[in-house]
């Protein structure tokens, strides 16, 4: 099965490592990965601040960049949503683009999802014995409808502790450019989520998003607290090398 991997502009700049534990997994399912280096932007940023033109012009890119591909696979939530529900609206009165983006569409899927629905791989056989809480990602959750996958991954790792995150499906506050548009606003909804991470008593934070968790993480790190942030694809190919 060939791959590309859709990187995001925030782990290819910030987190490369998550992309690298994306790889190794589906490696390790028989992919053949590869990586697109006609790939920038999505777009999202500018089409969150009301710039369609600028998005279409970076969308366009994207697309050039995947038009190819057999399936393309993320680490975000908030990208593939992007792709899969705006998209289409950008390009409603470009026929040919939209066209274009909506075969891709069928072919982009977020890490979780694509392990779980289309690998049929929902046991990875890794270990990692922590108290683990999960934070899902407001995109992921509510745009592509990604709520069990990460659960049913992280539900079969061995000698894991998994607790429930108090309003788990209360934003963190980070939202791309709402954070800094709101910064007040966003703050005040972190420091909220900051103190349900901290009261289940977990040592390790997952997620789906490296957004909301370099969001979280932000906060936990200013007040001190010694919390472990990890994306999914970290978590689980931590555990499958301890194994």
């Amino acid at each position: 099965m060939k791959v590309s991997l859709f990187i995001t502009c925030l782990a290819d700049q910030m987190y490369p490592h998550v992309g690298e534990s994306v790889v190794r997994l589906l490696h390790r399912y028989g992919c053949e990965v590869d990586f697109p280096e006609l790939q920038t932007c999505c777009g999202q940023p500018a089409f969150n601040s009301g710039y369609q033109d600028e998005a279409r012009v970076v969308a366009r890119q994207w697309i050039r960049a995947f038009e190819h591909s057999d399936y393309i696979v993320s680490p975000s939530g908030s990208c593939t949503g992007m792709v899969h529900h705006y998209y289409p609206q950008l390009f409603a009165d470009e026929p040919e683009w939209r066209k274009k983006a909506e075969s891709l569409i069928e072919r982009t899927y977020e890490f979780s999802q694509f392990l779980v629905q289309v690998l049929g791989v929902s046991d990875l056989e890794a270990q990692f014995e922590h108290k683990v809480t999960y934070h899902p990602s407001c995109h992921a959750m509510r745009l592509l409808g990604v709520k069990e996958e990460p659960l049913e991954l992280l539900g079969h790792v061995k000698g894991m502790e998994l607790v429930d995150l108090p309003k788990r499906e209360d934003c963190c506050g980070f939202g791309g450019t709402f954070a800094v548009k709101m910064a007040d606003m966003s703050e005040a909804m972190v420091c909220e989520k900051a103190a349900h991470v901290c009261s289940t008593g977990a040592e390790v934070l997952v997620g789906t998003d490296m957004g909301c968790l370099m969001n979280i993480q932000g906060r936990l790190n200013k007040e001190g607290k010694p919390i472990r942030v990890m994306h999914l694809a970290e978590l689980l190919e931590e555990g499958v090398k301890s194994r």
